[in-house]
């Protein structure tokens, strides 16, 4: 089995050792499993005719750890039998134009996860609103009267921007604030660019848990990310700033509906942030899975028990081809 990571460029300058990211333990994995991994990043991706294209790298194991060839190969897209699109956000104009290149990969040839398509249509923060009942109180909108309205009604509010990651840009806001029309109008840019705006969670003091999601199944792990010492929210992934947490049954079941739905629009890799059973993000640009915690924290290895889904997917989808020509 040929596997393409189509990963974020900073992850492919510090790609070695580099164990705080989910990528590095799925492709050691593969590694291990004796499977061929290329890595390459959005800006190497090309059509030549209605054929998509990379120039890529292929990784190798050394010693434990992951390198790759830094001679450039270029290899038809179809020509992998699974392909790992996990670009970070944000989802500017040329993440969504490396998801049109997708558009002319053969998925009976090539599975790709998350599906490039319903990336493309799934915003991390506004589409969560497809489990409202979920979410804490929120608008999408970009106006400061409604901001505002919003702000007098809660007191105290998050604004999220649409298309970024890792809590940036996001702001805390509590009614009374002197800074108050500078942070709307900044953020919306004079009124011109939507935001996400929730209801603060007071509880958000103690961190938010990370639910993962594989397939249809909410996995059983988790972690909660602390707020740093100088922020309201996580925003350091160190060790100290991420301990174990426990779902409960409740979470399990509630959550679940949520897996699958997202699975069968093709978003088979997720991470729900979740702060007092409220669901205030959902992850599914290039979610993280927190193994090196998780497998500390629980003792296990969860890097196998990802690859083992996905191969299942591969071979599902290769006896499906199968009956097809059959």
């Amino acid at each position: 089995m040929d596997i393409l990571f189509i990963i974020d460029r900073i992850e492919l300058k510090y790609f070695e050792f580099n164990n705080l990211v989910t990528n590095f333990w799925l492709i050691r994995e593969f590694l291990n499993e004796n499977k061929k991994v290329y890595i390459t990043t959005i800006d190497k991706l090309l059509l030549k005719g209605n054929k998509a294209y990379t120039h890529c790298y292929e990784s190798y194991l050394k010693n434990g750890n992951i390198f790759y060839d830094k001679n450039d190969i270029l290899k038809e897209i179809n020509d992998f039998q699974l392909v790992m699109f996990r670009q970070d956000p944000p989802v500017d104009l040329d993440y969504i134009n490396s998801t049109y290149i997708f558009d002319f990969v053969d998925r009976k040839k090539t599975l790709v996860m998350n599906e490039p398509r319903a990336i493309r249509e799934f915003n991390e923060k506004l589409h969560s609103i497809k489990f409202l009942d979920l979410m804490p109180e929120n608008i999408v909108t970009s106006s400061k009267s409604d901001i505002m309205e919003f702000l007098n009604k809660h007191e105290e509010i998050i604004l999220k921007p649409l298309n970024r990651c890792f809590g940036a840009g996001v702001m805390y806001l509590k009614k009374g604030d002197k800074n108050t029309a500078v942070i709307i109008n900044s953020m919306t840019n004079n009124g011109s660019t939507l935001l996400m705006v929730q209801k603060y969670i007071p509880k958000a003091v103690y961190g938010d848990k990370r639910v993962l999601i594989l397939g249809d199944k909410v996995l059983d792990y988790a972690v909660k990310k602390l707020p740093s010492n100088d922020d309201f929210k996580f925003n350091d992934h160190c060790d100290s700033n991420i301990i174990k947490a426990e779902l409960s049954t409740a979470e399990k079941t509630e959550f679940s509906r949520v897996a699958e739905k997202l699975n069968k629009m093709g978003l088979f890799m997720a991470g729900l942030d979740v702060i007092d059973g409220k669901i205030i993000e959902i992850n599914v640009t290039s979610p993280c899975y927190f193994i090196k915690e998780i497998n500390n924290h629980f003792g296990c290895e969860l890097e196998k028990e990802i690859t083992s889904y996905i191969f299942s997917k591969v071979i599902a989808q290769n006896l499906e081809g199968c009956l097809n020509i059959g």
